[in-house]
C-alpha cells in the first residue's frame, strides 16, 4: 500500500526550524490541545473547511456546489456554516474565485513530498540548513515521517524532526535512525499543569525525551514562554533540572506566545482561549533566559 501523508503547509527558507536555511514540512493530527497553539488548523487528523471573511465576495457560487448545505445564506445576508455536515469534498473551495474557502490539509505521497523538499537543496548545502517535519505532531503519522526522512537522508539532506515527544516509542524508534536533530517541544514540568493546559499528561513526554537522550540524537528543548502559565520561578526552576540531566542537549530555546494564530480560530470554527492574554515582553524573556543560563544551561530567548 502506497504511503500518503495529510500535509498543511510548507514553509520555504524557514530559519527558525533548527540550524541553516530549511524547508518545513507541516503535516496534519496532534494529540495535544495547547490553549495557545497558533496552528489550530494543525490539531484534527483530517482535512478541513477554512472560511475567511474578509475575502468573501458573495457571489453564491459555494451555496449551489456543496451537496451538503454545510452553506446556508440567512435572511439578513449573512452566511451560516453547518460544519458538522461538512465532509471536506472541496466542491465549495473549487467554486470559491475569491479563495475565501480553503481546504486544510491535503494528501500527499512520499514522492511528492520529497519532490517539493528536494527543490531547495541548493540552499541547505550553502547554510548548512535541511528539512525538518513539524506539525502538529508529526509523529501522529509516524510512517510517512519514516519514509520522507528515510529519502531525504538517503539524498544527503539534513533533517529534523519537531515533536512534542507525544508518541509510541516504537513509533520513535522508526523514525530517529533518520533524524539528525530532534526539536523537543517542554510545555510544562508538572505533569497536572500540563494536562490542563495540553490535554496530555507530560509523563510519555519525559520518558521518550530521556531514551531519546540515551540514544545520543542532538536535542534543542524548546519553551513555549505563556505568561501565567509556565513563566514562573517554580515551573522554571523544576523544567531546569530536568533539562540539566540530559547530556545531548544542544540547547534550550525560549519562544514567546504570541496572537498571530488567533484569527485562524474563527476561520475554521473554533473559539480561542486565551483571549486577553497578553504577548511576554522582550525585557521578561531575556529575565528567563538568563535564569536557565544561571542554572547551567545553554538557553536564548527568541
Amino acid at each position: 500500500m502506497e504511503i500518503r501523508g495529510l500535509v498543511f503547509d510548507i514553509e520555504r527558507f524557514a530559519i527558525h526550524d533548527g540550524p541553516g536555511i530549511r524547508t518545513t514540512l507541516f503535516l496534519k493530527g496532534c494529540p495535544l490541545a495547547c490553549w495557545w497553539c497558533h496552528n489550530p488548523e494543525s490539531i484534527a487528523p483530517r482535512s478541513q473547511l477554512a472560511f475567511f471573511d474578509d475575502k468573501c465576495i458573495s457571489c453564491g457560487r459555494c451555496f449551489e456546489a456543496c451537496p451538503r448545505g454545510v452553506h446556508e445564506r440567512l435572511a439578513d445576508g449573512s452566511r451560516l456554516l453547518h460544519r458538522e455536515k461538512c465532509v471536506a469534498c472541496g466542491r465549495c473551495t473549487e467554486s470559491c474565485f475569491a479563495e475565501a474557502l480553503v481546504l486544510e490539509g491535503r494528501e500527499m505521497t512520499v514522492e511528492e513530498a520529497v519532490a517539493e523538499l528536494r527543490k531547495d537543496a541548493p540552499f541547505y548545502e550553502s547554510s548548512g540548513g535541511g528539512i525538518t517535519l513539524s506539525g502538529g505532531e508529526p509523529m501522529h503519522q509516524a510512517a510517512f515521517c519514516e519514509a520522507v526522512l528515510r529519502a531525504c537522508r538517503s539524498e544527503g539532506m539534513r533533517t529534523a524532526l519537531d515533536t512534542s515527544g507525544h508518541a509510541p516509542w516504537d513509533d520513535f524508534a522508526s523514525v530517529l535512525p533518520h533524524v539528525d536533530l530532534v526539536l523537543y517541544d517542554f510545555k510544562h514540568a508538572d505533569p497536572g499543569e500540563h494536562l490542563k493546559y495540553t490535554g496530555v499528561s507530560n509523563e510519555l513526554l519525559r520518558e521518550n525525551l530521556l531514551r531519546i537522550d540515551v540514544l545520543g540524537i542532538p536535542i534543542e528543548i524548546r519553551i513555549p514562554i505563556v505568561p501565567g502559565v509556565n513563566d514562573d520561578a517554580v515551573n522554571m526552576e523544576r523544567s531546569a533540572r530536568i533539562i540539566s540531566r540530559l547530556r545531548n542537549v544542544t540547547g534550550v530555546t525560549l519562544l514567546p506566545y504570541h496572537r498571530l494564530g488567533e484569527e485562524k480560530y474563527q476561520r475554521i470554527g473554533r473559539s480561542y482561549r486565551l483571549r486577553d492574554l497578553q504577548p511576554p515582553s522582550r525585557e521578561r524573556m531575556d529575565e528567563l533566559a538568563a535564569f536557565l543560563v544561571s542554572r547551567g544551561l545553554q538557553a536564548r530567548a527568541r
